[in-house]
This record gives structure tokens, C-alpha cells and sequence, in this order.
């Protein structure tokens, strides 16, 4: 085969993964070693634990970065996963192998929690490096990102590991095209929906009993962004979710509540803002307000770090393209 495949004028490689449990990174029946071959014009075969790949010389080293990078993956204990296979396909492809094997030899999970939580892309990994080092981290991205679901996560380890002594997660109450005048039940009821998804969050996390239980005794306190006027937080971890729907006064509100001891979290999509104008956002406005401000940091996601179904960050993708279509046209026009 060798001979054949310089007879082409190809290259052949082989690559022993024979110290690994060959399963966790072929996947059930081969399927990631189908996908990668799906997405290059390289041949990829294996038996047992020698994977040979025959190819154009630029696919070969591709394929083989990635396959490489996997088996480290297993070497660490963990199961390859399909969104696994296709983040290290689109980082190599787009000439990012080295930042994709400095993000797989770190590692950044966290412990303490119900089952271990770890940065999925390059893009969490510096976000959760940012909560690890900073008392405020703004978190600016698309959906899917994981901004709210990191940041909750951090929350719970700081708890666990008793670095703070409470959690306050916080949402404005922003009617996104319906008034919450014909939603059911008394104002309470009908803020529920909002703090639903830091619940799930949290669930995710913990226990639901010990959820439940701790947020009887005040432990983790789950409300509106205007239950936050007038106090100050000492000792907790505080995360501001869809901040991009806080106006600027209550944004200054929300960044002045934190006393000693404490940290806060600010996440948000500036693209999905239920405000009447874009420039009443906080979340918009602070990143030039607090640009030059020391211990605070700014941690960008975009459609690379979506790690939900592989078509939402296309559906993420095609909007952004539109938005830059309509602002094109606009300036045209003008």
C-alpha cells in the first residue's frame, strides 16, 4: 500500500494508538473516524490500534494533528464526543492547530460539582481562565456559547470549595414581544419564566434537593435585576444573565452592589437585545466605559464556541452575515 500510494504521489502515515482504549476514540462503530474522513479528501483507516491515513501531504498532517489531539483527549480520561471530533476539524482547518493543542493540553475542569464541568472550545476555556482570575468578567456572545452555564458552574465550585458564602443569580425582567400583564398568576408567578434557565443551570450542578434547601435558607438567591437596588453583597459569587436587556442605570446599579469579597459575572448576546433601542443596553455601553478599567475583563465568544447542535452555530453565522448585509446596504444608501 505504501507503494501504491507513492506511486500517486502520496503520502502514507501511520499512528499507533495502542496505549488507549482504541473505542473511546473511534467512536461506536468508527463514527468519528468516518466524520473525519467525511471532511477530507484523505483516506483514514484503522485496525485495532494502528490508524494508517493516505493522502495529499497538507490532509495528512491535518488529519493526523486531529487524531493526535484526540487520543491525548482519552490519555486525559475522557470519551471522544461527536462536537469534540467537529471543533477540532474546524480548528485545524482554519490553520488554528496550534491553538487547538495548547487548549487540549491545559485543561481547565472544574470540580465539586455534581458531574465535572470543563471548557468545551479555546474561546470557554479563556472565558473560565477569566473567572478564575478576575473579581469581574463580562462575558459577550451568541447563544450556545455556554456563558450562562460556565459561569454558573464556576458559582457553584466557589461555594463548594467555601470561597464565597452564597450565590446571587440575577435576570432582567424584559418583555420580549409580549406584555407579562396576560401572563398568569401574581408577579412572582409571572417572573418565573425568566429565572427558569439559571434553575436548570443549577440543577445541572447540584442536587435539586440541595438546590431546593439552599435556596430555602438564602444560600443561592435566584431574582429580578430590580430586587437588587439597595444592598450591598458581601462574600458571594453574583452573575448578571442577559444583561444586554439592563438599561445603563441599571447596569451601574447591578456593578455597585458588590462588597467584600465577592465577584461578579456579566453575560449577554448584544445581538438579541428586547430593549426599544440597542443604545439604551448596558451591556452594550460598559464595553467602552470600563475598557480601561483595571480587574475587570471582557471575554468575546463567538459561533466557534457554540457547542449546541452544529446548526445553530450556522443559524448564529447566518444572522451575522445578514447584519453585516443590512449595515453594507444602510451605508450605501447613505
Amino acid at each position: 500500500m505504501a507503494a501504491d500510494a507513492a506511486e500517486r504521489g502520496q503520502l502514507k502515515r501511520e499512528i499507533s494508538v495502542e496505549d488507549i482504549d482504541s473505542v473511546h476514540l473511534y467512536g461506536r462503530n468508527d463514527v468519528n473516524l468516518r466524520m473525519i474522513q467525511d471532511s477530507f479528501d484523505a483516506s483514514v483507516t484503522a485496525r485495532g490500534g494502528e490508524i494508517t491515513i493516505v493522502g495529499e501531504d497538507g490532509e495528512v498532517g491535518q488529519v493526523e494533528t486531529i487524531l493526535s489531539e484526540l487520543a491525548n483527549l482519552v490519555r486525559r480520561g475522557r470519551s471522544v464526543r461527536r462536537e469534540d471530533v467537529e471543533y477540532a476539524i474546524r480548528m485545524v482547518q482554519s490553520d488554528r492547530a496550534e491553538e487547538l493543542s495548547r487548549f487540549y493540553a491545559g485543561g481547565a475542569r472544574l470540580h465539586g460539582l455534581k458531574k465535572p464541568v470543563e471548557p468545551k472550545t479555546v474561546g470557554q476555556k479563556k472565558y473560565v481562565e477569566a473567572m478564575q482570575s478576575y473579581d469581574i468578567v463580562v462575558s459577550i456572545g451568541p447563544a450556545g456559547t455556554g456563558k450562562t452555564y460556565l459561569a454558573v458552574a464556576m458559582a457553584v465550585a466557589a461555594l463548594r470549595l467555601k470561597e464565597v458564602e452564597r450565590i446571587v443569580l440575577v435576570r432582567p425582567a424584559v418583555e420580549a414581544g409580549e406584555s407579562l400583564g396576560y401572563l398568569p398568576g401574581d408577579y412572582h408567578e409571572k417572573i418565573a419564566p425568566y429565572l427558569r434557565p439559571l434553575y436548570d443551570a443549577l440543577r445541572d450542578m447540584m442536587d435539586p434537593q440541595k438546590v431546593k434547601r439552599l435556596t430555602e435558607i438564602g444560600t443561592i438567591e435566584v431574582i429580578p435585576l430590580a430586587y437588587m437596588r439597595g444592598r450591598t453583597l458581601n462574600d458571594a459569587f453574583v452573575i448578571l444573565d442577559e444583561a444586554q436587556n439592563s438599561t445603563m442605570p441599571q447596569m451601574k446599579m447591578f456593578l455597585t452592589r458588590l462588597g467584600f469579597n465577592s465577584r461578579a459575572v456579566i453575560t449577554g448576546d448584544i445581538t438579541q437585545i428586547d430593549l426599544a433601542s440597542d443604545d439604551l443596553s448596558g451591556l452594550v455601553r460598559i464595553q467602552e466605559i470600563l475598557a480601561d478599567v483595571g480587574g475587570i475583563a471582557f471575554a468575546y465568544l463567538n459561533e466557534n464556541d457554540v457547542v449546541r447542535h452544529r446548526l445553530v452555530r450556522e443559524i448564529v453565522k447566518a444572522f451575522e452575515r445578514y447584519a453585516e448585509l443590512r449595515e453594507k446596504r444602510a451605508q450605501e444608501a447613505d
